[in-house]
């Protein structure tokens, strides 16, 4: 099969670690080649930038945020993403351009326009299928929570914040329910991988 370019989205204590490690053990049981990356990072460049975004001790200009997340994005594009699947691998992203619609669009209050404008100068694809973990915020940072540590500067944010980027989430998967797959992330997190799974054995059927 040709390449593909499968991203994970969500907000705070969705769980997409544990999805993303489903989702590429599936993929590998098929003799597929399987690139894992993250949003923000994934190249040299990318993980300096990601160091600087979520560092609680810089305040970032919306803008620059949302100009740093591109920088980010247009070097993994040009340097892990279109060779992997020039070649025929299959690539599977910790979030993609979604994320800065969501983030920097909904929560920031970005114009999408700009947004979208800059996807498609400077990322030029879009995932071949999407899955969004959706969990209501509270539940998502009662998950955060639990698992103690210091949060980053973008999990410091309020909750409407996060309200605002689930639902352009939510917005965005309506808008194109040919490539989003929306999963309850917040049931339990088995039968939330195998939704997960279900789904994506159901997309590489339909692309074979």
């Amino acid at each position: 099969m040709s390449g593909r370019l499968i991203s994970v989205e969500g907000g705070e204590g969705a769980g997409k670690s544990s999805v993303m490690a489903a989702i590429r053990a599936a993929i590998e049981s098929r003799n597929v080649e399987v690139v894992q990356t993250r949003e923000p990072g994934g190249t040299a460049v990318g993980e300096a930038i990601r160091a600087l975004l979520l560092d609680p001790a810089h305040t970032i200009a919306a803008p620059a945020e949302l100009l740093l997340m591109f920088a980010a994005r247009a070097q993994l594009v040009r340097e892990l993403v279109q060779p992997a699947l020039a070649r025929g691998a299959w690539v599977l992203s910790d979030r993609f351009s979604d994320a800065s619609f969501a983030y920097q669009g909904g929560g920031r209050g970005i114009d999408s326009a700009l947004v979208a404008e800059l996807e498609r100068g400077f990322v030029g694809i879009k995932p071949d299928l999407t899955f969004l973990l959706d969990v209501d915020v509270r539940q998502g940072h009662a998950r955060l929570a639990g698992r103690g540590g210091v949060r980053d500067r973008i999990e410091r944010e309020r909750e409407d914040f996060f309200e605002r980027v689930r639902q352009i989430y939510l917005q965005r998967a309506a808008a194109e329910p040919a490539r989003f797959r929306v999963i309850d992330a917040g049931a339990e997190q088995a039968a939330v991988v195998t939704a997960v799974t279900a789904a994506l054995d159901a997309a590489i059927a339909a692309w074979t």
